[in-house]
């Protein structure tokens, strides 16, 4: 099979197209076909090697030799153990623990998060949905135990996790603000922001507004920046991890009524929430934002891309199998 390799940390051009062993699964595993796969700012930060990234997935080199975590294709190959699924499911999910979604193939253990795709979905959408609803699905339903007449304030609101997480926040009942560039703002109001802020314009933290909630979706606002912006009970979350966030949460934990909150989103997913956002997606509540789609061979470009920090919703790697 071709696959997308990976052997050092580096830029864009350490990947390698090459062709290996087409796995073949174990008793308790599926082998999907893999019709469409996600690239975001992840996957970056896995090829480029954070210190968090080397300690758990390889010091000097990527234990995972191929990337991506999220994925959509066909069961092909089931093992002999196998029982929830069989040959020809059409399914979506992650693999956050293994990787291995640039690939045209991929071995998954049937209990890893994964479902049974929606017909309403094409491959492509199934992917871009597990980059960014899963992640905004843990953070404002699970962590901030956001509830209806709730105010809440999404930073990067035009981004893979911010398109998402404004649809769900719409979803549970809360009235939303987002956040974003000029020439994003029809985006993030026509997927159901009541409110969107141009940050070149205005600066969230200095407007006087406050919010039960503020989630900023690509790590660029610090808890101290956004306190003030807070309601006497409310909850700072991001998805990007630093030194400082971790001593915030610490302090907050113990002290004081305003938390915040960061949790490895990924590493907590489950077929339940997949289920849960496919039925989102077949009533019409979330949908699908792909930017730019891409062949496998041109991951490099697609991370490139990605890189630049201004993409709508997903970056979507299409996968063409003779």
């Amino acid at each position: 099979m071709k696959a997308i390799v990976c052997t050092k940390y580096g830029t864009p051009d350490v990947f390698q197209l090459q062709e290996i062993d087409t796995p073949i699964p174990k008793d308790h595993e599926v082998r999907i076909k893999i019709h469409a796969a996600s690239v975001g700012p992840a996957d970056c930060t896995f090829r480029k090697g954070s210190p968090i990234v080397k300690l758990v997935y390889g010091l000097k080199r990527p234990k995972n030799s191929i990337l991506g975590a999220e994925l959509s294709g066909e069961i092909d190959a089931v093992g002999k153990r196998v029982l929830k699924y069989q040959v020809g499911d059409q399914v979506f999910g992650l693999s956050a623990r293994t990787l291995g979604a640039q690939a045209e193939y991929k071995c998954l253990h049937e209990d890893t998060p994964l479902t049974i795709k929606s017909s309403a979905m094409s491959y492509e959408e199934a992917a871009a949905v597990c980059d960014g609803a899963p992640t905004a699905l843990t953070f404002l339903r699970d962590k901030a135990k956001l509830k209806r007449g709730q105010n809440v304030l999404i930073n990067g609101a035009s981004g893979a996790v911010g398109i998402y997480a404004v649809q769900i926040a719409k979803y549970l009942g809360a009235e939303v603000t987002g956040v974003c560039s000029t020439t994003n703002i029809e985006l993030v109001k026509s997927h159901g922001a009541d409110k969107v802020i141009d940050y070149t314009r205005e600066d969230f933290t200095k407007n006087g507004q406050t919010y039960d909630v503020i989630f900023d979706a690509v790590g660029k606002r610090s808890f101290s920046q956004c306190k003030c912006s807070l309601t006497q009970r409310g909850v700072y979350l991001s998805t990007v991890p630093s030194l400082s966030l971790l001593f915030n949460m610490l302090q907050t934990a113990m002290f004081g009524k305003k938390k915040a909150i960061f949790v490895t989103a990924g590493l907590m997913q489950n077929q339940a929430n997949l289920n849960y956002l496919k039925d989102l997606y077949e009533a019409g509540k979330i949908k699908a934002v792909i930017d730019r789609r891409y062949p496998l061979k041109e991951v490099a470009e697609a991370h490139r891309y990605v890189e630049k920090g201004h993409k709508k919703g997903n970056v979507v790697l299409t996968l063409a199998h003779s």
